[in-house]
C-alpha cells in the first residue's frame, strides 16, 4: 500500500501555525470589534439629534403651545398655515435665492484664490493664511462688523465719498433691493477661503506629469483648465457645492446680525422666520411645521446636487 502524501517544511522556514477553532473565533471577533468603537459616538448622535429630530416632526401635527403637557393633533393644520403664510412663502424664497448665488460666487471666488496661491510665488503661504483668516471669525461677529461697514455713515459709504463717487453712496442693508446681496457679499467673504483650501488640495493632488503632458501636446493655459484641472478637480467641486449650498440653506447668524429679517421681509430666511415665529410670537406648531419643511427642502436639494454631479463625474 502506498504511503500516505506528507508535506515538508523547507530547512530554515516556519511551519504554518494549525487553525484552531478558538483561532478562526479570535479572527471573526477581530472583524467584528471595530464597530463596537463606534457605538457610542452613535448613541449620543441618536440622543441628542434623532430623538429630538423625531418629537420635534411629531410635534408638528399637534396644536402643542410649548409650555402645556397637553396636546392633541391637528393633522396638517399647520403645513397648511405655512403654505398660506405670505411671510414663510417669502422666506422660502429669499433663502433659495441666498442659497443659490452664495453657492455660485463662493465657489468662483474659492477655485481662484486657490489657483493664485497654488502658484510658485515667495508670498503663497501668507496669502492662504490671509484669505482662510476670516474662517476662524465667528459668523455673528463678522456680520455686525460688515452692519457697521455697510451703513449709510459707514467705511464704504466714507470711502466712495472720499474718493469723488458719493453718487454711488447707498443705504445697503435698508434697500431692499440690496440687502439680500450685502449679506451674500458677507458670506463669500468670511467663507470663501475655506473653499480655497479644498479645491487646494484638489490641485495640489492632481499629477504634475499629467499637466506637463498636456503643455506638450500644444494645450493653452485655458484649454488645460478647461479639459484637464476641473475634471480633476470634481471631487472638490461636489464637497464645496454641497457645504455651501447647505450653509446657506439654514442661514442665520449673518442675516440676524446685519439686518434682522429686514427691511420687511426682504432678507429673511427660514431660520430667522422659525426663530420669530417660536420666540417673538410664541407659535410653536407654526415655527415646528417650518423647521420640517425646511429640513425637507435641505435633503432634497442636497440629494439632487449630489446625484448631478455624481452623474457628470460618471
Amino acid at each position: 500500500m502506498a504511503a500516505p502524501h506528507a508535506t515538508t517544511t523547507p530547512p530554515g522556514a516556519r511551519a504554518p501555525a494549525a487553525r484552531t477553532p478558538a483561532t478562526a473565533r479570535g479572527q471573526r471577533a477581530g472583524v467584528r470589534a471595530p464597530w463596537w468603537f463606534v457605538v457610542p459616538a452613535v448613541a449620543v448622535y441618536v440622543f441628542i439629534v434623532v430623538v429630538p429630530s423625531v418629537n420635534g416632526a411629531v410635534f408638528s401635527f399637534t396644536d402643542w403651545n410649548g409650555l402645556r403637557p397637553g396636546w392633541s393633533f391637528v393633522g396638517l393644520g399647520n403645513y397648511a398655515d405655512v403654505l398660506a403664510d405670505r411671510a414663510a412663502r417669502d422666506a422660502l424664497v429669499n433663502t433659495l435665492l441666498l442659497a443659490a448665488t452664495a453657492t455660485v460666487v463662493q465657489n468662483v471666488a474659492g477655485l481662484l484664490l486657490a489657483l493664485g496661491v497654488n502658484r510658485v510665488v515667495r508670498s503663497r503661504y501668507v496669502l492662504r493664511v490671509v484669505f482662510f483668516a476670516p474662517v476662524v471669525l465667528t459668523p455673528l461677529v463678522a456680520g455686525y462688523v460688515w452692519s457697521f461697514l455697510l451703513s449709510p455713515d459707514g467705511a464704504l459709504n466714507e470711502a466712495l465719498r472720499a474718493a469723488g463717487l458719493g453718487a454711488l453712496a447707498h443705504d445697503w442693508l435698508g434697500d431692499p433691493g440690496t440687502a439680500l446681496y450685502a449679506v451674500v457679499a458677507e458670506i463669500v467673504w468670511q467663507f470663501a477661503g475655506y473653499s480655497m483650501v479644498i479645491y487646494l488640495a484638489g490641485l495640489q493632488a492632481i499629477p504634475a506629469e499629467v499637466l506637463e503632458a498636456a503643455t506638450i501636446d500644444g494645450a493653452g493655459a485655458w484649454s488645460r483648465f478647461r479639459h484637464v484641472v476641473l475634471p480633476l478637480l470634481n471631487g472638490a467641486v461636489v464637497i464645496n457645492v454641497m457645504l455651501c449650498l447647505i450653509g446657506g440653506l439654514k442661514q442665520f447668524d449673518q442675516v440676524m446680525a446685519m439686518t434682522g429679517g429686514g427691511p420687511g421681509t426682504a432678507t429673511e430666511t427660514i431660520s430667522t422666520a422659525i426663530y420669530k415665529s417660536a420666540f417673538s410670537l410664541g407659535d410653536y406648531p407654526f415655527s415646528i411645521a417650518l423647521a420640517v419643511v425646511m429640513t425637507a427642502v435641505i435633503a432634497v436639494l442636497a440629494a439632487v446636487q449630489f446625484r448631478l454631479t455624481q452623474r457628470r463625474s460618471s
